[in-house]
């Protein structure tokens, strides 16, 4: 059998090699990465059609396939066009030739991911040089912080002939149009209700619990709010609420497992406002599910608002979204936007996820530094705080490395098309 072996530093070099040894219908039986390499073995399309057998040859009872076992290693041979064993044969393979069979297939999707990234890295390469603002554009994205994913989606879908300026500001367009915020403040000062505060440990729950009880005093008065706290867990966590609700004249109630909290809420059902602190869990606790179950099983309707913090990465809010997620929050609150570098992580998770922003926090002060979220201020300001230094700035260069990272056009767009409307 002539099998060649062809080693380079990189892939595309590697199959460079290979075509011209063998041809374009050359066979690769194997690829893989050998001390910094990349090694791929293949052979001639003829010599393989030469030592393939027929269907006739590979019609063999188990006693011939214990006489001659070397056919069964023909399915670890393959070609772009397919592998050479037929499907319904496969079911009556000895267990190693299956186990083979998913090596072989493996390999494939190995390179097949291979060759995308290249393909894209050079795909990007090329855009940067036939259409130079789509590259500016898709660096502005990047430096507020915005996935490379959504970045990707939108910049291939930039209106042609738009000059980098024209071309950020359909960006934002695009963004305000899904990044969906309520519209002022009666959603909760005037409807009421039992809003719980949830989220991990220092993401400001306590802080902005106070911020809402304030204006819900001021609106309503103290007689029309109360504040119930689930903190026993973090030293002082109660006392600080508890602070916070006698300088507003409202009384604090503790409760520590799900029928306190039954029996808290049904003692203050004639409250206008009943605003939940909730002792903060990491969104890998599995505390987090135990919570969950509390505020739902409390035999009232608790919406649940998610606290999430502008300075944590893309990565970990879409961590926190989904562990916090249960069966449906209200909506999120943007804390600590006063101490983030970038706040695009943040905006592109709110607009994945299709939550509802109510308020940004700003600050400690209470209740000052609590807004009603306004999409347009926050787009804006995201294009403002960029990254203007290295290491985290961009450069040309990383371009087509960092988008051939994220995905094909038609599998890294595709999930964004869902996530975000053109439309």
């Amino acid at each position: 059998m002539n099998v060649r072996k062809f080693t380079a530093n990189t892939s595309r070099e590697a199959l460079r090699l290979l075509r011209e040894a063998l041809g374009a219908d050359a066979v690769i039986l194997s690829n893989r990465n050998v001390d910094g390499k990349v090694e791929i073995m293949a052979m001639a399309d003829e010599a393989m059609q030469s030592i393939t057998p027929t269907k006739d040859e590979r019609q063999i009872t188990p006693d011939h396939t214990r006489a001659a076992p070397s056919l069964q290693h023909e399915t670890r041979i393959f070609t772009p066009r397919g592998i050479a064993a037929e499907p319904q044969e496969y079911a009556a393979a000895p267990v190693s030739v299956t186990g083979e069979l998913s090596d072989v297939m493996n390999e494939i999707r190995s390179m097949r991911n291979m060759l995308e990234s290249q393909l894209a890295e050079l795909s990007w390469a090329n855009t940067q040089k036939r259409e130079p603002q789509k590259a500016l554009v898709l660096k502005e994205m990047l430096a507020t912080g915005l996935s490379a994913s959504l970045s990707r989606f939108m910049v291939a879908k930039l209106p042609e002939n738009e000059t980098g300026e024209q071309g950020i500001e359909w960006i934002k367009s695009i963004l305000a149009r899904n990044l969906t915020t309520i519209d002022n403040e009666n959603e909760i000062l005037e409807k009421g209700g039992v809003y719980a505060l949830v989220g991990p440990t220092g993401v400001g729950k306590t802080t902005t619990t106070a911020k809402l009880a304030a204006r819900c005093v001021m609106r309503h008065g103290p007689s029309k709010l109360a504040l119930i706290t689930t903190d026993g867990y973090r030293i002082g966590g109660y006392e600080q609420l508890r602070i916070y609700g006698k300088i507003l004249g409202v009384m604090v109630h503790a409760v520590k497992d799900e029928s306190d909290l039954r029996i808290a809420l049904s003692e203050l059902k004639n409250k206008h406002t009943v605003l939940i602190d909730t002792v903060g869990v990491s969104q890998r606790d599995k505390m987090v599910t135990d919570q969950v179950a509390m505020l739902s099983g409390s035999g009232t309707d608790v919406k649940r608002l998610l606290c999430l913090n502008a300075t944590s990465t893309g990565e970990t809010l879409s961590e926190v979204v989904r562990a916090y997620q249960g069966t449906g929050l209200a909506g999120c609150i943007l804390t600590k936007l006063d101490e983030a570098a970038t706040i695009g992580g943040a905006l592109d998770i709110v607009i994945r996820q299709k939550l509802s922003l109510y308020y940004i926090a700003n600050g400690q002060r209470v209740p000052e530094d609590l807004h009603v979220a306004n999409k347009q201020y926050l787009i804006d300001r995201a294009f403002k705080l960029k990254r203007e230094t290295a290491p985290f700035r961009y450069l040309d260069e990383e371009l087509p490395l960092l988008m051939a990272g994220v995905g094909s056009a038609a599998t890294g767009g595709q999930a964004a098309a869902r996530e975000v409307s053109l439309g």
